[in-house]
């Protein structure tokens, strides 16, 4: 039976089932994430040790999340059909050997071999396009906006990382903090094994999966959204990943500290990301995430005015996370009422996948526009804004992102 079509037993089956695997889900994304972006927290040792250029120390950043984007689309579409259980196991007992080689290779100190397994390791930020699907499926329709908004609140895996990771290394060492991150990421797979279980809703289909993922391409609504997320969830990943440089490059911060302010970011955005999701399912998604990007412009070229003060500066990120997390609480509320009930997955794993490009290019950019004369990032920023603004007026031209009338709704939508 698809999600679209519970009859009032299923209705009761899912509610014996929904916080458990809710809460793992949660926490296994939240284990994902950490390992996804292990390599950002620690970037200012990697670029003393290997004396690299601001632009190396981007490619470095950036590269685990180009492939955790792009693998999104084909694991989405592989959770329609193998279910969420057997793919969370199976990409974060992945994983964790890949936490593993990431800590030998940075011990040798080989740049070139350190890209390719941070590009390998970004298999563990697929985690998000398993977990929207399964999520989604062991709730009603007009609370999955709540279900995928606690569940990107694993997103603070980011948090996690920036804040731990530098810690570990001081407590146990450089090679000893990867060891207990691969512990914790393959302890994690076999949980997932032993205590999640599929939604009653949930069916596995049996057309073939590149059909479906070309099919998804052919709807206009995933581009639409995959714009709005790729500006939203993108410059959260961004930020998460990049501030430490930043806040190092332009306030002085090792990385102990710079690690402290960016978890307070990632917080922050964790925080609101599933408000965004349950206000959307009250006032719909179009307000929420007309908000968001309203709010992001103004605090975006705030920022790039480089105020020298931590309370001004400080409080600027904190309330651009805030406006972020709820605008990808928003979209994501957005995927279950716009994309077809049988399209959900492969819709979201695509738009996933938008969100995880949106952040692999923005520290480029900034590694390729610092003005290391006025230590600025002011046209990185500005592109941010603009963009921002291109995404705001697109959110008025994508459907169903009113309130949910249940004395008329039909269907999956």
């Amino acid at each position: 039976m698809s999600a679209s079509a519970q009859s009032p037993a299923s209705s009761t089956n899912l509610k014996s089932g929904q916080l458990r695997n809710l809460l793992v889900a949660t926490v296994a994304s939240t284990v994902g994430f950490w390992a996804w972006t292990i390599i950002g927290p620690l970037s200012s040792r990697y670029a003393t040790e290997m004396d690299l250029g601001a632009g190396q120390t981007s490619i470095l950043v950036a590269m685990p999340i180009l492939v955790g984007s792009v693998a999104r689309i084909p694991v989405g579409a592989l959770t329609d059909r193998y279910g969420g259980r057997i793919m969370f196991t199976v990409i974060l007992g992945v994983t964790a050997p890949l936490v593993l080689l990431t800590g030998i290779v940075g011990q040798m100190g080989n740049f070139p071999f350190l890209v390719v397994i941070a590009f390998f390791l970004g298999i563990a930020g697929t985690v998000f396009a398993i977990g929207i699907p399964f999520c989604s499926a062991w709730y009603e329709r007009n609370r999955k906006g709540f279900a995928t908004g606690v569940f990107g609140a694993g997103m603070v895996g980011t948090a996690v990382s920036a804040f731990f990771t530098p810690r570990l290394v001081t407590a146990v060492g450089y090679m000893g903090a990867h060891i207990t991150i691969a512990v914790v990421v393959a302890a994690m797979a076999v949980l997932c094994w032993l205590t999640l279980r599929e939604s009653p809703a949930w069916s596995a289909p049996t057309a073939p999966v590149l059909p479906k993922i070309t099919h998804a391409f052919t709807l206009r609504v995933t581009w639409q959204l995959c714009f709005l997320y790729g500006v939203v969830f993108g410059a959260f990943v961004a930020f998460s990943n990049y501030l430490p440089t930043y806040l190092g490059n332009v306030y002085d911060y090792d990385a102990t500290a710079a690690g402290t302010r960016t978890a307070g970011f990632a917080v922050a955005a964790v925080i609101a990301r599933p408000i965004g999701g349950t206000i959307a399912d009250r006032i719909g998604p179009k307000l929420v995430t007309l908000t968001s990007l309203a709010g992001t412009v103004v605090l975006a070229v705030i920022v790039a005015l480089r105020p020298e003060e931590e309370r001004v500066y400080g409080t600027a990120f904190i309330l651009m996370a805030l406006f972020l997390g709820l605008g990808t609480g928003g979209v994501f509320a957005w995927v279950g009422r716009a994309a077809p009930a049988q399209d959900v997955g492969t819709v979201g794993g695509i738009i996933a996948a938008a969100g995880g490009l949106g952040g692999y290019f923005p520290p480029l950019v900034m590694g390729a526009t610092y003005d290391p004369a006025n230590r600025s990032y002011f046209v990185g920023l500005m592109l941010l804004a603009a963009f921002s603004a291109v995404a705001f007026l697109l959110t008025f031209t994508v459907r169903n992102g009113g309130k949910v009338d249940e004395r008329t709704r039909t269907g999956p939508g």
